[in-house]
């Protein structure tokens, strides 16, 4: 399998709190909103 990784660098104001939740296969989500 493919351990692919990307990085992205935003900069703005975030514009409500971060949600953040783990999959059960181990993989991690955060859902921004960025003004």
């Amino acid at each position: 399998m493919n351990n692919l990784r990307n990085k992205v660098q935003l900069i703005g104001n975030l514009g409500k709190e971060v949600e953040y939740k783990e999959l059960e296969n181990g993989n991690a989500i955060a859902r921004v909103t960025i003004a």
